[in-house]
């Protein structure tokens, strides 16, 4: 019987006429990267790595297709990445639409009622989906949350109260992942949770995630940013500092080198370390495939927090 060839039949290439010695440059180097990332495909294989997206990497297309890419591919080489998001410019966005007016206090918004909706409806309902459906078009099986699936997050108000409903992580309930961690779901969590009376509170993502990352044992937290790390000095990208120790860490928010936005972000990976995380990063996600560079070569992007002391 005459076989019929099927629409993904593997496309025959003739063996190149070249030698190993005689492979252009470019071959050489993706023979080198795909040789480097090796060891660090078996040695995270099975470890959890929880990934905070946000920043220019969640605004810009085709920096959105690379990182979706990079977690569809940590997930496809036995890696098991957590996602977690905010969506700050969207809720901007759409606050702006329904002419919702924005409230600040001490440089901090506050989150009324009103605004508390169009937070958790753009978050778990606009965002999240995104996220879901960009991961899953490239082969990842990845799954929608928030804080109130399975009480996944338990929030409390945060500071005062004077901010209105902006929370802190109360808990976390990891038995929610544990069983989609094992069938090799990638969990994509919007940081939106309610207090034990049912009152939806909008988390830093930041916070989420390095709480996340210490209830799961994380081999890693990763924070994907706006900036190429920890800087000496915040108006030169060339005084990166790409290893802090935590004592190091504190040391530089004591003395104001860590200021800013910067601060909380450093101070994330700070009690998520000294939780039993084994190491937290700080890297640029206006850089094209940031995770796999930090993740799977030696030398990495950005800061590496590690050390308990």
């Amino acid at each position: 019987m005459e076989s019929t060839k099927s629409s993904e039949e593997v496309v025959f290439r003739p063996p190149s006429n070249k030698s190993n010695s005689q492979l252009s440059g470019d071959d050489s180097l993706r023979v080198s990267v795909l040789s480097e990332a090796l060891p660090y495909i078996q040695r995270f294989a099975g470890r959890r790595i929880v990934i905070k997206y946000g920043g220019a990497a969640m605004a810009h297309e085709n920096l959105r297709e690379a990182v979706f890419r990079d977690i569809a591919l940590l997930s496809s080489v036995g890696v098991q990445p957590v996602v977690v998001h905010g969506g700050g410019p969207e809720i901007n966005h759409w606050l702006g639409k329904l002419d919702i007016p924005a409230k600040f206090l001490e440089g901090l918004r506050v989150t009324d009622s009103a605004t508390m909706d169009v937070v958790e409806m753009v978050l778990v309902g606009r965002v999240n989906k995104q996220i879901v459906n960009g991961l899953n078009n490239l082969g990842a099986l990845a799954v929608g949350l928030s804080g109130s699936d399975g009480k996944l997050i338990e929030a409390r108000t945060w500071g005062d109260g004077r901010h209105g409903l902006v929370g802190d992580v109360a808990r976390i309930n990891r038995d929610v992942l544990e069983p989609l961690l094992a069938k090799n779901y990638v969990p994509v969590i919007s940081s939106v949770a309610p207090t034990p009376k049912g009152q939806s509170h909008n988390i830093n993502a930041d916070t989420v995630s390095g709480e996340l990352a210490a209830a799961l044992e994380a081999e890693k937290l990763i924070l994907l940013t706006d900036t190429p790390g920890v800087l000496r000095d915040q108006n030169d990208a060339s005084s990166l500092i790409p290893h802090l120790r935590l004592s190091e860490a504190r040391d530089l928010i004591a003395k104001g080198i860590v200021n800013g936005g910067m601060t909380p972000k450093t101070e994330c990976c700070i009690r998520a370390l000294s939780q039993g995380v084994n190491a937290a990063h700080i890297i640029d996600g206006r850089v094209p495939h940031a995770l796999l560079l930090e993740v799977f070569t030696n030398a990495g992007i950005g800061t590496m927090f590690t050390g308990r002391g």
